[in-house]
């Protein structure tokens, strides 16, 4: 990522103590400039129209109003990138659905390490929402296609999904509009650990689908969508007629773990002309070499589109490589794979 000039940020925290770690640790980094902070949404107001930050980032826990009503009141007046800075829980999601582009978890402040570690994520997450595009946000898909059941053709035995930032409210949107008779889906989204936990069983308690964290031995089967781990590259492994996903810990590929290139490479071997590879909104490129993998072995491949997706970083290499057949919005992105199914 190369910036022509620096970030503008804004930080709204209720700590003050909170508030100076996070504005001397990311001023550290030479692109980046912290405007102003504010203790709460309603001085974040106040600060946003003097200083026009490029950038906010928000705590979730404020007094006089939550960081999640914030964000649903702010975007639709004043659509700026936000990345959420909090403790772990299901509410980064419901921040996400009101308009973050992304989250970090809050540091252990008694382990300079585990701040350093935390200043280091978030100078990274800052940078990527500089480049968001906040329009997809304005098309808050409301999909009316949502089937129970389809025609759906036998030798299509499984569905891979890859995604990065913006991607857990993508994924919950094209899951939403597929029906119960789905081949089984497997997905790698780049979460940090524990989230992805919750964010299946957010997803499991929203959605008609069976949906869960991946562990080994679980089996790829109709209707069921596993998503793997925060910390553990996941992949599909043939078993008999059947196919079983296999999680374990290694090292970081193209900077993640999970990543998107280990499960579709999986696929492509095992999987051949049997499977559907779906590369969503992302930044960098995992998951665009394993998609032509998967593509050169024979299977269907769909790429979301630049308009639609937050960050059209790893759907426009995979898309420029060649390893895109399809490439549509998100909105089209059910109907797509339908489509292919039928």
């Amino acid at each position: 990522m190369h910036f022509g000039k620096k970030i503008r940020v804004l930080i709204v925290d209720d700590s003050i103590l909170f508030r100076e770690v996070l504005s001397r640790g990311i001023s550290l980094d030479p692109y980046i400039e912290v405007v102003a902070t504010a203790s709460d949404p309603f001085e974040a107001r106040d600060k946003i129209i003097e200083f026009e930050p490029d950038v906010i980032t928000c705590d979730i826990e404020m007094p006089k109003m939550n960081g999640i009503e914030f964000i649903r009141r702010l975007m639709p007046q004043y659509p700026l990138p936000i990345v959420v800075v909090s403790s772990i829980s299901d509410a980064v999601f419901s921040a996400m659905n009101a308009g973050a582009v992304d989250f970090v978890t809050k540091p252990d402040t008694t382990s300079a390490k585990s701040v350093e570690d935390f200043i280091r994520e978030l100078i990274l997450k800052i940078k990527i929402a500089s480049t968001a595009n906040l329009s997809s946000y304005k098309n808050n898909y409301i999909l009316n296609n949502k089937v129970d059941k389809a025609n759906i053709r036998t030798d299509i035995k499984l569905i891979a999904i890859g995604a990065s930032t913006g991607g857990t409210e993508a994924i919950h949107n094209v899951l939403k509009s597929l029906p119960l008779n789905i081949p089984g889906i497997v997905v790698v989204q780049h979460i940090p650990p524990v989230f992805s936990r919750i964010y299946a069983e957010r997803l499991n308690h929203s959605l008609p689908l069976r949906i869960k964290e991946a562990q080994t031995g679980d089996y790829v089967e109709k209707g069921q969508v596993l998503i793997a781990p925060g910390n553990a590259h996941m992949i599909v492994k043939k078993i008999g007629d059947r196919f079983r996903v296999e999680v374990f810990n290694g090292d970081k590929v193209n900077g993640h773990c999970p990543s998107v290139d280990i499960l579709f490479e999986s696929v492509a071997k095992v999987c051949g002309n049997n499977a559907i590879g779906i590369i969503l909104t992302g930044m960098g490129h995992d998951g665009a070499k394993g998609l032509l993998s998967m593509r050169k072995k024979g299977a269907r491949t769909i790429g979301q589109d630049e308009k639609s997706s937050v960050v059209y970083g790893m759907p426009k290499v995979a898309f420029n490589i060649g390893a895109v057949e399809k490439q549509v919005s998100l909105e089209k992105i059910p109907q797509a794979i339908l489509s292919m199914l039928s």
